[in-house]
């Protein structure tokens, strides 16, 4: 990715702007609560297990009723908790960028079934590992960064190179978008591209 297509134009700012604050104003105050009490026992755990992964995928609004979670279902938690507890190492490690981060911690991930390919589960357990550093990474995210001019490849590596536009269109962001977290950036991406309406916005899925 080169530099100048972060350079977006003051309406493109405008639009991530007015993006953020929709999302604030009609997403209910409550709906982060269950990411938020999974950030809080993986801090306190170093670790996220089957429960957790279990909530976030209710967060998410995926489907449960897939191999992938009964393969998942039939590990150990003690297993899974030796997977999530390196990608937890990894996102935290501020001696390296936001994308060594991000790559490291999804490669953790890897050898988990229903974290094998995609990221839309993944990124929210990195998330709720290192709320101050990942953000969620889903398919209407990926749009609005197309919108925006800036192309993200499905090829392996995505969410580091997902993580890595976060990290340079914050770098270049005029104020107050410059002030923002990983997540606000990734909640205004959500919201960019035809926002759902109140009564849709239960049954979308961000995958």
């Amino acid at each position: 990715m080169t530099d100048n297509l972060f350079t977006l134009t003051p309406e493109h700012w405008q639009r991530l702007v007015s993006a953020r604050q929709a999302y604030t104003d009609t997403v209910s105050p409550y709906y982060d609560e269950t990411l938020q009490q999974v950030t809080q026992r993986a801090c306190e755990d170093g670790s996220i297990g089957k429960a957790d992964i279990g909530a976030l995928l209710m967060w998410k609004r995926l489907r449960a009723d897939t191999p992938w979670a009964a393969e998942l279902m039939a590990l150990a938690d003690a297993d899974v908790r030796r997977a999530t507890a390196a990608a937890t190492t990894a996102v935290r490690d501020t001696s390296v960028s936001r994308r060594t981060s991000a790559r490291a911690g999804r490669a953790a991930l890897a050898s988990l079934p229903g974290f094998r390919t995609g990221d839309a589960l993944a990124s929210a357990v990195l998330t709720a590992a290192a709320p101050d550093r990942m953000a969620i990474y889903d398919r209407r995210a990926h749009s609005a960064l197309r919108s925006l001019g800036i192309a993200l490849s499905h090829a392996p590596g995505r969410y580091s190179r997902y993580m890595e536009a976060i990290d340079r269109l914050l770098a270049a962001a005029p104020a107050p978008v410059r002030g923002w977290s990983a997540r606000d950036m990734d909640t205004a991406l959500y919201w960019l591209t035809t926002p759902p309406t109140p009564r849709q916005r239960s049954s979308t899925q961000r995958i």
